[in-house]
């Protein structure tokens, strides 16, 4: 936004521009007058523009822009015109078109000219020629231009090809020169005091919000020379206040065309100087925008103070129409939301009882406590959202619920809480009620005792019963925003606290959705079982830096004690060791503990920071899952803040939902860890070195977690010069299949270990799997028994029981099966195998596999029995451990998916003389 003084320029022709048609209507029931002189001066005096973003809130910010430039211009006459005008165009094009929106104010002699200008330039405006009717005041669209024909001097539509600007003017009422406001003529006696002689300190800033210039008031007032502050930003000599329910900062408030009020100058021996101060916007020799701050002290104010407007006894214009009280109260148009509303009213009853202070508490829904919601003149923004009893002592003092003056804070300590050191002497209160209802607190302080009286309670209570209505209504407003938001929020943490089993990213997750939504920090605590202490398991702070600072602060404090009573409960050993802290490492930085020095203490221990950010309100809230207390979600606030009501009761909620999650995850981790100690059982130990014959297996077991499936393998030794050796594969997955599976490699070992031979194992292992009845399982089993012959080779005797058949590769890159197939087992009781004898010649390989490998799939594609045997025939001369390598290889490459079976390759080969 620019604004200034534009000494000659001309303002832009109302005629067309740029030859696009130009569409103009006069107020209804006013005709032009050919030759009518329009303005005595059309020199633009002044001149202020802002663009604003097509989101809605971009209204209420083009009204406060509006309003803010025509109130420094001192022209609040025609600033509720102008505003209405303004938000109806605003919102056609922001809201209803959909594009961005510049508005440009322009000032001249006797006009205030606004332009709003949009991106849509096909929307249709009816003509005034054409008697086309306006329709209906309540539809939608068409109203703001109704508005500026009922409300305008002169308005008008110009076209371009990617705009579309209208504009109106309203007429400013004429004045007596040199007149702006008076006031009556009063006795010497209240005329308000000042020093021998008066400074007014002048100080002038460019457009970053650095001094350019600096007179000699300002040196007396402040005692820094011009040469030392020139250059300097303005941030860095004001004590800005941080007020409460309010967003402006001390550079929202240089780019404001003028601006008023109370803050702080650090004068050269580091106090800090109150001065009111008036702020001018203006532009310099160059063009560039320049602020002129005038600066008085504070209790001089009267030399720059702009009059106030009228109390409600005032609500009668000079034209004898009645004016709502709220109105004269709050101005026109009052804030659209909730927190704005409440700010400007403590503002307004401050200056309306010429108070120091005033702040504005609002009741819980049972009316036992009331909340900080906004202040004002109070040195920091500490006390917001803390909460004080409706019912503090006896009497009528100590309620709320009725008028109060305190005529000095001195003499009865602690009477309002509120202004504890704050150095207020005087106060009135008075309570907002809605149909008797108490729903909030309205209350105005000064620093002098004996300021206020029955009389100002009065007034006060006058302006509360005005306002307590529109605030209750805002309030419901924002509550039910608030419980909209509440449900999305908690949605959305259900889908992503549902999405995981895994304990750490649980956690993770919980503390990410608590920060900064909720908290500016939290711990997570947990509790393994009823006999274990709560353990530290996550911290999470918004600015990353601090996480291990508060790591190690909470790590010294006892955990919270694990309450299973719902709800939150303040927790204030973090604050305690927050200060402790605080004023430890202060006193090693200055040198003041035994041994240590500043340099010595410099990036030592916890920072000031860290200590800050433990320093506010603390909340523990119990995580309680299957009735048991799992641990406790810890959240805090930095030094002087407090949480909301609404904000705790969703963080309860969350706090239920994330315990679950945590302990379905605390279960799922228990699950798979006996699972995969069972699976492990079932994998044979390490597989025994045979001379004269190498062994590979790869073993892959299917499914996320498993490491064992329904496919098996085992080597183990029968005797001195004889190995067993089995590959097979239970139907279906579980604990009945891994039953099946322990049962067939247990009693392969005891069988064959008893000297009998592969049918007989076979058969006996095939009634002890019938014998389990229900449980039982069909196997498919290849079984054998290696043989080193002296002069190399190695004889085998196999059963093929319904497995894949086994492939022998010779040297010579045939490959060709090395057993018939026969029944499996689990299915029949009478079976009547018999074993096969192979032969392995040095370089010979005899590869097992399960079907896993045989089965794998690409769409209607599988390799096979046959493509087994061509990658196989590409084995010649490799080792026993290269050969399994490739097949694994050959069947990964063979589908894009990843396998949906178990697979199982045991390869044996005998090794040529030579490598030997």
């Amino acid at each position: 936004m620019t604004t200034g003084l534009i000494p000659g320029e001309q303002p832009p022709d109302s005629g067309p521009t740029s030859g696009m048609p130009q569409q103009r209507r006069e107020p209804v029931g006013r005709q032009a007058v050919p030759g009518e002189k329009e303005s005595k001066s059309s020199v633009i005096t002044a001149r202020a523009s802002a663009s604003f973003e097509p989101v809605g809130r971009s209204v209420a910010s083009a009204r406060s822009f509006v309003r803010d430039t025509l109130q420094g211009w001192g022209h609040a006459d025609v600033v509720d015109d102008a505003v209405v005008l303004t938000s109806e165009l605003v919102t056609n094009a922001v809201v209803h078109a959909g594009t961005a929106a510049d508005v440009r104010c322009l000032r001249t002699d006797e006009t205030v000219r606004i332009e709003v200008s949009d991106r849509y330039p096909e929307r249709e405006v009816p003509l005034q020629s054409a008697a086309v009717s306006m329709g209906s005041p309540d539809r939608e669209g068409g109203r703001g231009l109704q508005l500026c024909a009922a409300l305008a001097g002169r308005w008008g539509v110009d076209y371009t090809p990617t705009h579309k600007h209208v504009w109106f003017e309203l007429a400013l009422p004429d004045r007596a020169v040199g007149t702006r406001a008076a006031g009556p003529s009063l006795p010497a006696d209240r005329l308000p005091l000042a020093d021998g002689r008066v400074r007014v300190a002048v100080v002038q800033l460019d457009a970053g919000g650095a001094v350019t210039s600096w007179n000699e008031d300002a040196q007396d007032l402040f005692g820094h020379p011009a040469d030392e502050v020139v250059g300097k930003q303005l941030t860095d000599l004001a004590a800005w206040p941080h007020t409460p329910g309010t967003g402006t900062g001390i550079a929202e408030a240089l780019r404001l065309s003028r601006w008023e009020g109370s803050y702080g100058m650090r004068s050269a021996d580091g106090r800090v100087v109150p001065v009111y101060a008036s702020h001018l916007r203006v532009r310099d020799t160059d063009g560039e925008p320049s602020t002129v701050c005038l600066l008085v002290r504070d209790h001089e104010r009267a030399v720059l103070q702009t009059p106030a407007r009228g109390t409600a006894s005032e609500a009668t214009s000079c034209e004898g129409r009645s004016t709502d009280p709220f109105e004269v109260f709050i101005g026109s148009p009052a804030p659209d939301d909730l927190d704005g509303l409440l700010q400007r009213t403590v503002e307004r009853a401050r200056d309306m009882l010429d108070g120091d202070a005033a702040f504005l508490l609002l009741a819980t829904d049972d009316e036992t406590e009331l909340e900080v919601r906004a202040s004002t003149g109070l040195p920091s923004a500490r006390q917001r959202f803390a909460r004080v009893p409706v019912e503090a002592g006896p009497g009528r003092y100590g309620s709320a619920r009725m008028p109060a003056v305190h005529d000095d804070l001195g003499a009865v300590p602690g009477a309002v809480p509120l202004l504890g050191g704050t150095g207020m002497r005087s106060v009135v209160t008075v309570p907002l009620k809605v149909e008797g209802r108490l729903t909030g607190s309205l209350g105005v302080a000064a620093e002098a005792p004996g300021r206020y009286s029955n009389e100002e309670a009065l007034r006060l209570q006058f302006a509360a019963d005005r306002i307590a209505l529109a605030v209750e209504s805002a309030r419901l407003g924002e509550l039910e925003r608030l419980r909209r938001g509440s449900l999305s929020f908690l949605v959305e943490a259900s889908d992503l606290l549902a999405g995981t089993l895994d304990r750490d990213q649980t956690l993770a997750l919980m503390a990410q959705m608590t920060v900064p939504t909720l908290a500016t920090w939290c711990a997570v605590y947990t509790i393994a079982d009823q006999a274990s202490e709560p353990f530290l398991s996550y911290v999470l702070h918004e600015d990353e830096e601090l996480i291990d600072g508060i790591k190690s602060l909470l790590a010294k404090a006892a955990p919270p004690d694990p309450v299973p009573t719902p709800g939150a409960r303040v927790w204030t050993t973090p604050g305690e060791i927050a200060h402790q802290a605080a004023l430890r490492t202060s006193m090693r930085a200055l040198g003041l503990t035994d041994g240590a020095s500043p340099r010595a203490a410099s990036g030592t221990g916890p920072t000031l920071a860290t200590a800050h950010a433990l320093g506010g309100e603390t909340v523990v809230l119990p995580l309680v899952a299957r009735n048991r207390v799992i641990g406790m979600l810890t959240l805090g606030k930095p030094a002087d803040e407090h949480f909301r009501q609404e904000i705790l009761e969703l963080a309860e909620d969350l706090s239920r939902r994330a315990a679950l999650a945590l302990d379905n995850a605390r279960l799922y981790s228990e699950r798979t860890a006996i699972s995969q100690s069972l699976q492990r059982s079932l994998l044979p130990p390490e597989l025994p070195l045979i001379d004269g014959v190498e062994v590979e297996v790869i073993y892959r077991a299917a499914g996320e977690g498993n490491e064992v499936g329904g496919d098996f393998y085992d080597l183990f030794p029968i005797s001195d010069d004889a190995y067993g050796f089995a590959i097979g594969d239970v139907c279906g997955t579980g604990p009945n299949a891994a039953a099946v599976t322990g049962l067939a490699r247990h009693a392969l070992r005891l069988l064959a270990r008893e000297g009998l031979s592969g049918p007989a194992v076979l058969e006996r292992l095939n009634s002890a799997i019938l014998d389990e009845g229900a449980r039982s399982r069909f196997l498919t089993l290849l079984y054998g028994e290696l043989r080193p012959l002296a002069g190399g080779g190695a004889e085998l005797k196999v059963v093929c029981a319904g497995h894949p058949l086994p492939l022998r590769l010779r040297q010579d890159g045939t490959v060709r099966p090395a057993a018939e197939p026969q029944p499996l087992l689990g299915v029949i009781e009478d079976l009547e195998l018999y074993e096969e004898t192979v032969t392995l010649d040095p370089g010979d390989v005899l590869l097992c596999v399960t079907d896993g490998v045989t089965e794998r799939r690409e769409g209607t594609r599988m390799l096979g029995d046959d493509g087994l045997a061509d990658v196989l025939t590409t084995c010649t001369g490799l080792t026993a451990g290269a050969v399994a390598a490739r097949i694994m290889r050959a069947v990964e490459r063979f589908a894009s998916d990843a396998p949906s079976d178990d697979m199982a390759i045991l390869a044996m080969r005998v090794p040529e003389p030579h490598q030997d």
